[in-house]
């Protein structure tokens, strides 16, 4: 029985590190040419190998980081500042930019799977929803958690206005990642 193996298409530049909760993370550097990637072109930071597949166009860019348990495969796309983090899957032809964090257990497998907006809330941030295995989630700043407990959360904390924009945001999200 013959072993099939997948030729390796980055390596982890190990003089190339961003320390990042107490981890270690990677700059990655493509070893051929796949998809739109470039031999020797660089790419964002990972913690292990088991975060960004050797098979598919799954590339990581800029300043993304991949690190935990999470998995980046198939022609999935991490770029700009987002982070896949926690045992989040990225997969098909996902693509994850900006400031989005994807984390816990969600699943996107294509871009309509999640939704995100920067600039909101009373410090600015960035709001994200995503498909995960168990219905949607939602993290915005160190929160993560389903719809229903971040509206219980945003009402508690935040003013009617903020709060609104958040409802609001929310129904959006729904529309876009559940129709």
């Amino acid at each position: 029985m013959t072993e099939q193996t997948t030729q390796k298409k980055y390596e982890l530049l190990k003089d190339d590190t961003v320390e990042h909760f107490g981890r270690t993370l990677y700059r990655i550097k493509a070893l051929i040419t796949f998809g739109l990637v470039g031999a020797g072109q660089l790419g964002g930071y990972i913690e292990t190998e088991k975060n960004l597949d050797h098979s598919g166009n799954a590339w990581v860019y800029d300043n993304a980081l991949v690190y935990g348990d999470a998995r980046v495969y198939g022609n999935a796309q991490v770029y700009g500042n987002a982070r896949v983090f926690g045992n989040a899957w990225m997969c098909g032809n996902a693509r994850v930019f900006g400031n989005a964090w994807v984390r816990s257990f969600a699943v996107i497998s294509e871009r309509k799977m999640i939704f995100w907006a920067s600039n909101v809330g009373s410090e600015n941030g960035t709001l994200t929803v995503s498909n995960g295995k168990f219905g949607l989630i939602v993290t915005r700043g160190c929160f993560t958690g389903t719809v229903d407990e971040f509206l219980s959360k945003s009402k508690e904390v935040h003013d009617d206005k903020t709060h609104h924009e958040y409802k609001l945001l929310i129904e959006v999200a729904q529309s876009r990642i559940l129709n």
